[in-house]
């Protein structure tokens, strides 16, 4: 089997493919990530390190940028971006990738497209390039649409207990695949269509893009009307039925969330004539934390007598989740523009990320030690990641804005909370 695309999908499908027994190619255009895959270096984000080297160590994987032998391939797995431009769904990644299967594509073999898209994709556009083969699918090729719902970091929901959603082309199509997964994953949902499997994706996340927008708007609320939001929060969490948490903070960020949403806003807007409008609000409600928090900085700083301007700002955290080095689409890199932007003096740290570009400008991750929190005129914690030494960094920072609420129910007069 093959896998187009080796993002933290496909290198994590190619890895578990070669643990469960198959020989699992994982291709991709970046020739210098293929180098460091193939020395057995992780140097992809989100992909669960234990889970890299079972698959190195069954001998089933390789990594190659060479196309090919695509057509060698009995399943093969289309895994590459789908990023969003101005709001519109840019798809040329999955163009090509469609147009090098096409080139090798042979008889009986199974096409999976994974990456998140549009309902109507994989039959309209993928069925199309795919067919300029002279091959039909459902009758030479089985054509299928598999959701990826990988989510880096989290310890508990794995790759393979996260049940599998797979919709066909045809049935056949659709049966095929989730015989494909049930081998790599411990449960498969088929839905109706790839039509259907696609808005699932959507669906998924929309869902989280709304909620996390209720609660960054009642967090504001909070603010300003004196009550404690995370309070507030945790009391409605005591409710055992009819009530999800979620978690105000900087901003939404990574791969999905700010993302996939918009494809959705993006079709209805094309195909319906209208505004998906709850969805519109929550993206504008998240889009501006990035500089509310920022403001709320700002407001902390002068509540000690400093100006933003000339102040030292350290910010904790620039990954757009906890324990991740992945920064795309982080708020947190917002949150040091719009400080910046403010004359603020920022550096950060992040035990996962290096460095950073910042309003154009690339920074360097600074230390943490108790010389570098005491001369900061504030520490910010945007992302808590679980090595942080909440205690030591109580015990040497003057000013602390909590963006998390990292420090739960512990208080401190130092210590202000979004």
């Amino acid at each position: 089997m093959s896998i187009v695309g080796q993002g933290y999908v496909g290198v994590s499908l190619a890895c578990a493919a070669a643990d469960a027994g198959f020989r699992a190619i994982g291709i991709d255009v970046d020739r210098r990530r293929i180098e460091e895959l193939r020395r057995g270096t992780l140097s992809v984000p989100g992909v669960d390190e234990r889970l890299f080297h079972a698959g190195i160590a069954s001998g089933r994987v390789t990594f190659t940028s060479d196309t090919g032998d695509l057509g060698q391939s009995d399943v093969i797995l289309i895994c590459v971006p789908t990023p969003v431009r101005d709001g519109t769904p840019n798809l040329s990644y999955v163009e090509r990738a469609c147009e090098e299967v096409a080139r090798g594509l042979r008889r009986g073999q199974l096409i999976v497209l994974e990456s998140t898209t549009y309902p109507g994709t994989t039959d309209d556009l993928v069925c199309t390039l795919l067919e300029v083969s002279g091959l039909v699918a459902g009758r030479d090729f089985l054509l299928a649409y598999s959701p990826e719902r990988i989510d880096p970091g989290n310890a508990e929901f794995t790759l393979r207990n996260t049940p599998k959603v797979v919709g066909g082309h045809t049935g056949t199509g659709a049966r095929m695949a989730a015989l494909f997964y049930e081998q790599i994953v411990e449960k498969v949902v088929v839905v109706s269509s790839t039509r259907a499997a696609e808005l699932s994706k959507l669906l998924e996340n929309t869902f989280r893009h709304v909620n996390v927008a209720l609660v960054n708007e009642m967090a504001i609320l909070c603010e300003e009307m004196g009550i404690d939001v995370w309070e507030v929060l945790d009391a409605a969490a005591t409710k055992p039925f009819g009530f999800m948490p979620f978690y105000p903070g900087p901003g939404v960020g990574g791969h999905c969330i700010p993302l996939d949403p918009a494809y959705l806003a993006w079709q209805v807007r094309r195909d319906a004539g209208r505004r998906f409008r709850i969805l519109e609000q929550a993206q504008e409600i998240n889009g501006q934390m990035p500089e509310y928090v920022a403001a709320r900085i700002g407001h902390a700083l002068n509540d000690v007598g400093k100006a933003v301007r000339g102040a030292r700002v350290l910010v904790l955290g620039v990954a757009y989740k906890p324990d991740v080095g992945d920064i795309r689409e982080s708020p947190a890199v917002s949150v040091m523009a719009h400080l910046r932007k403010r004359g603020a003096d920022v550096a950060f740290h992040d035990p996962y990320v290096d460095a950073v570009q910042v309003n154009g400008a690339g920074l360097e991750r600074t230390g943490i030690d108790a010389a570098e929190l005491a001369r900061s005129d504030c520490v910010a914690i945007l992302t808590p990641h679980s090595t942080y030494d909440l205690d030591a960094i109580l015990g040497s920072a003057s000013l602390i804005f909590d963006a998390r609420n990292a420090f739960g129910e512990k208080r401190d007069p130092r210590v202000v909370r979004l």
